[in-house]
């Protein structure tokens, strides 16, 4: 209640509370990061791993790795719900907090469960870090997304997207080694299934 009211007369952000409140929550059972267990190469583009899980263990948690090769278009997922059917309404969250490392700059991409196939999708800059440890903060205001004339315009509006979000997947067209140590969604928690 007393939470509440400091979020109703402003003296807390909705980002910050739910930063505090997710900080809370535990792992799940099987490798996850902040409740989030599928990590995969896609096989699309050369990768370190081609295919599969990229979640490795890392003293008592796990963290994401992978490295795209070349100079070609790579795809790494996160499925939001652990699962390809499964679907989450993200539009009451203000964004995402990422915890990761890249050698070069990327993209992650915002893509919904009708809308799933093709590289035509809404999409934000996941900038290089040198290689460094960072958390960053990524909102989902619609003026914060784009598109990429390379890979099409999507058929669809941001926020239906955000309504029926399916996974974050993140894309690069040159050779960056990536690490994800966290993925905290403002307003969701992933089921552990």
């Amino acid at each position: 209640m007393f939470t509440a009211v400091l979020l109703a007369i402003g003296l807390i952000s909705p980002v910050a509370h739910a930063s505090a409140e997710q900080a809370t929550r535990c792992e799940c059972a099987t490798p996850s990061i902040d409740r989030l267990q599928q990590w995969l190469a896609s096989g699309e583009g050369t990768t370190i791993p081609a295919t599969g899980s990229l979640l490795v263990r890392q003293g008592n948690r796990y963290t994401a790795k992978v490295e795209f090769l070349n100079n070609e278009w790579h795809v790494a997922v996160v499925w939001l719900g652990n699962q390809f059917e499964a679907q989450a309404d993200l539009t009451r969250s203000a964004g995402f907090w990422m915890t990761y490392s890249a050698t070069d700059d990327l993209y992650v991409q915002l893509r919904p469960a009708s809308h799933w196939s093709g590289g035509d999708k809404w999409l934000t800059l996941v900038p290089s870090t040198g290689g460094k440890i960072v958390r960053k903060f990524f909102g989902f205001k619609p003026k914060a997304w784009t598109t990429l004339p390379e890979l099409g315009k999507p058929s669809y509006s941001f926020e239906s997207a955000l309504s029926e979000a399916r996974g974050l997947v993140f894309v690069g067209k040159t050779p960056n080694k990536l690490e994800f140590r966290g993925l905290r969604i403002d307003r969701y928690q992933p089921p552990c299934l």
